[in-house]
């Protein structure tokens, strides 16, 4: 065994990418398309719409949504990351103008830790002593994020636009394959609100049945309230 291996720390876990761009929007996004779209075919069905209207619906909500959601996405993370630099940049300014106080300030930090006076002042100069790793250091310390692992706004928007776009083409499936009644996509909908569930609730660390019987609760739910309106309307316009 080699003098290397010997000081190589076991590592005897793995931890999920809690902190990427694409897992909440994928998530949200292919909820949001497969609840909001069994929806919108469940009210138009409720309406007395024919196949080939609800096909059509079905498409637009799809379109719609997804370009929604992509660009919404986009702007919010932009922004998050926009905002995120700009206190960065101030922290760098702070670090150039004022070292003294960032560095009496980066010591408090670590003495609020649990470190003595003396260990939390070594700490804090050996890591102010590259500017480099001085102004990440205080990123993280101060601002609570990562500067070197921040949101990527394409990454967030292509995520949505593509889970929102398979959830949502769901619901319409069976109206493409010539299905006449919402019965099948009732039960293809109903299956995958489970299946979608089970799988947010296996990446948090939560029970399957949880998360599947929580999302096919609030999918059911929903395309009940909108193909009730479809119904009343549909009624009053005939």
């Amino acid at each position: 065994m080699s003098l290397s291996q010997l000081h190589t720390p076991e590592i005897h876990h793995a931890h999920r990418d809690v902190t990427g761009g694409w897992l909440r929007p994928a998530t949200f996004g292919v909820m949001d398309g497969l609840v909001s779209n069994f929806s919108l075919v469940a009210g138009v069905v409720g309406g007395g719409a024919s196949g080939n209207a609800v096909i059509l619906t079905g498409l637009a909500g799809l379109a719609a949504g997804a370009c929604s959601m992509a660009s919404g996405e986009y702007a919010s993370v932009s922004s998050q990351t926009e905002l995120a630099q700009a206190e960065i940049a101030v922290e760098q300014r702070e670090l150039e103008k004022n070292p003294e106080g960032e560095l009496a300030e980066l010591t408090a930090i670590y003495e609020a830790k649990g470190l003595n006076h003396a260990l939390a002042t070594q700490v804090a100069k050996e890591l102010s002593s590259d500017p480099e790793v001085a102004w990440r250091v205080h990123t993280r310390e101060e601002l609570g994020i990562d500067p070197d692992d921040l949101p990527s706004p394409w990454t967030a928007a292509g995520a949505s636009f593509a889970a929102f776009s398979l959830g949502a083409f769901i619901p319409l499936l069976p109206f493409v394959l010539g299905a006449g009644s919402i019965t099948v996509t009732l039960i293809l909908s109903a299956i995958a609100l489970v299946l979608t569930g089970a799988v947010v609730a296996r990446l948090t660390a939560r029970p399957l049945w949880f998360g599947g019987t929580r999302q096919l609760i609030l999918g059911v739910l929903s395309a009940a309230v909108t193909y009730g309106v479809g119904l009343l309307v549909g009624v009053g316009l005939s």
